[in-house]
């Protein structure tokens, strides 16, 4: 089990700034007891079996992947958690905006993978350093039973590859994309994490999983932050929430305040709303 990294008053030392930037990832770092980790990961799988008998239109898959964060108290928690953000802030700096909050599940017993990509390839937001990926286990992942993620050592220092879509349907990921080079397996860094736990990576660092063969399931709440000088170069219209210090005049998501709004304000569909919709 690798020994978490010395944190210094809950942040990143110099030496630890380096190593992200010169590897482009970084773990572990313990940023909460692994019985609270385990209190979240029961408050999610209650809402999961709550939502089974909500009689709801759309899964609940549709709402804890992406941007749970606008729906789901729970996930806008974790993402704003100051002891999360005290970590970040060692890579990204003062200003932290949350770009994307989603809950990551791997189901005991199962096939299923994510292959080798880049997290920036998609998103339209280009090559930037500015865009960072904290990973937060709820459950433990091993090196080889239960699919941690390996990590490719320096590969964020790469423009965006070329990947392939395979819309696999044993791949995790929604295009089932992987990167169109050779990835060797002795240049896979295998990440063992435990509940509380977590591991930053670069958005252009490669990386992936394999299944999970054990009993239990793989469970992370996967956090992407970025500063607030991110621009969307293309695709539609995109958004971020402020969770840390402030907006600058370069801001380029529109609304930045609106997700936190949502987050807020909107019903908690599965606590609130979904016990009291009538059956049909």
């Amino acid at each position: 089990m690798p020994q978490p990294l010395p944190l210094e008053d809950g942040k990143l030392s110099a030496g630890h700034r380096e190593q992200y930037w010169a590897d482009g990832f970084l773990f572990p770092m313990q940023v909460m007891l692994a019985t609270e980790a385990q209190a979240l990961r029961s408050e999610l799988e209650k809402i999961e079996r709550d939502w089974l008998g909500a009689d709801l239109p759309l899964p609940l898959n549709t709402y804890k992947r992406v941007n749970s964060h606008c729906v789901m108290p729970l996930a806008h928690g974790i993402g704003s958690d100051p002891r999360i953000l005290d970590v970040v802030e060692g890579v990204l700096g003062p200003n932290i905006m949350v770009y994307s909050v989603e809950f990551f599940i791997k189901e005991p017993k199962t096939t299923q993978i994510v292959s080798m990509h880049q997290d920036l390839t998609y998103w339209g937001l280009g090559a930037v350093d500015g865009l960072v990926t904290a990973w937060l286990s709820l459950s433990l992942a091993t090196l080889l039973a239960s699919g941690c993620m390996d990590f490719v050592k320096g590969s964020h220092k790469n423009p965006i590859l070329p990947h392939t879509d395979t819309f696999d349907d044993n791949n995790l990921l929604s295009r089932g994309q992987e990167v169109a080079v050779e990835v060797r397996e002795g240049d896979k860094h295998p990440i063992e994490i435990h509940p509380g736990q977590i591991s930053l990576h670069h958005g252009l660092t490669i990386h992936g999983s394999g299944p999970n063969t054990t009993d239990d399931r793989r469970i992370a709440a996967v956090i992407r932050y970025c500063t607030p000088e991110i621009a969307q170069q293309t695709g539609g219209e995109d958004y971020a929430t402020l969770v840390r210090g402030k907006m600058c005049k370069r801001t380029s998501f529109p609304f930045p305040h609106l997700q936190l709004y949502l987050a807020k304000k909107a019903l908690n569909f599965i606590n609130t709303f979904a016990p009291l919709r009538p059956k049909s």
